[in-house]
């Protein structure tokens, strides 16, 4: 596609009106998911298409110069209105129902805060939720869609892998006080709670070469009763970073040893059928769960569990 004399490509536009609002490039790379000298390559082409500078770099910090002003109001308007108009549309086109399998634990603690965000990008998405610690038969058509956390691909299932999961310990500030963890051998101490995939404990004990034979364990099947339970003090649980990330932020749960472990393959993985030709409601909410996804990675990637 031939470009436009006067139009600046979308990518540099974005990438300024990102620095422009956060007056930041770092805090835009951030919000855009890439680097921040991305951010700044794109915004100097801009500068460079235009002619003339849109921010003052003084030191550690930056301000809009007044063409930058006034270009900023420019974009932010012209963005609003199509945003506006991609909703307007959307509200209009034709409803579609959208069933989608999952489980019970990244329903609670990671999809449904999201949840007005989707509905607000694609009102015209009916979204049916079918919590289950069982596999849904995609195939034959139980659901559209599943997000399933594993170690995956599954035989006979077109499967993409969303985001691999990061494992540590966690366990409430109170019992943390009352039996001090000062290293991983301190966990013998406590209960170990678990939920139907113990390979998250072995996954752990070989990152920090730690043998958990002798360990106390409490098995409890669903991973929202792992959590609760952790939460009441009655052991420690294994962490998977995208559900714990907001009770580590709150300080109901912590994180009392530095990194994270991983397993090739075990993570979360939108799961279709395969030859079918995809519904464009799937598309679309698999496309916006990578992005979000690929955001709560990038934000926990930033912060690891305190020394």
């Amino acid at each position: 596609m031939r470009s436009s004399p006067v139009l600046p490509p979308l990518h540099a536009l974005r990438a300024f009106e990102a620095v422009g609002r956060l007056l930041s490039f770092g805090r835009a790379g951030e919000e855009l998911l890439i680097t921040q000298s991305a951010v700044s390559h794109h915004v100097r082409a801009l500068e460079e298409a235009l002619g003339t500078p849109l921010f003052e770099r003084r030191g550690r910090s930056i301000a809009l110069t007044a063409a930058g002003a006034r270009y900023l109001d420019s974009i932010s308007q012209a963005f609003a209105l199509v945003a506006d108009g991609t909703r307007d549309i959307r509200s209009h086109a034709a409803r579609q129902t959208l069933t989608v399998s999952l489980l019970p634990s990244f329903a609670a603690n990671w999809l449904v805060p999201r949840l007005a965000g989707f509905r607000a990008a694609y009102p015209q998405i009916e979204l049916i939720l079918a919590p289950t610690l069982s596999q849904a038969n995609i195939a034959a058509g139980e659901a559209d869609i599943a997000v399933r956390y594993g170690v995956g691909p599954w035989p006979g299932l077109r499967c993409e892998l969303l985001a691999t999961e990061r494992l540590t310990p966690v366990l409430s500030p109170e019992l943390a006080a009352h039996q001090p963890l000062t290293g991983p051998g301190d966990l013998l101490g406590h209960t170990l709670l678990a939920s139907h995939r113990p390979t998250e404990w072995e996954a752990w004990s070989q990152h920090a070469a730690l043998d958990l034979a002798a360990a106390r364990r409490l098995q409890l099947t669903d991973y929202n009763i792992v959590l609760q339970a952790a939460l009441d003090g009655q052991g420690g649980a294994m962490g998977r970073s995208l559900l714990v990330a907001e009770h580590l932020r709150r300080g109901t749960l912590i994180g009392p040893f530095p990194g994270f472990a991983t397993t090739p393959g075990l993570g979360y993985w939108a799961v279709l059928p395969s030859g079918a030709t995809d519904k464009p409601a799937a598309t679309m909410f698999v496309n916006w769960l990578r992005r979000e996804i690929a955001e709560a990675v990038s934000a926990g990637t930033r912060s690891t569990p305190p020394k």
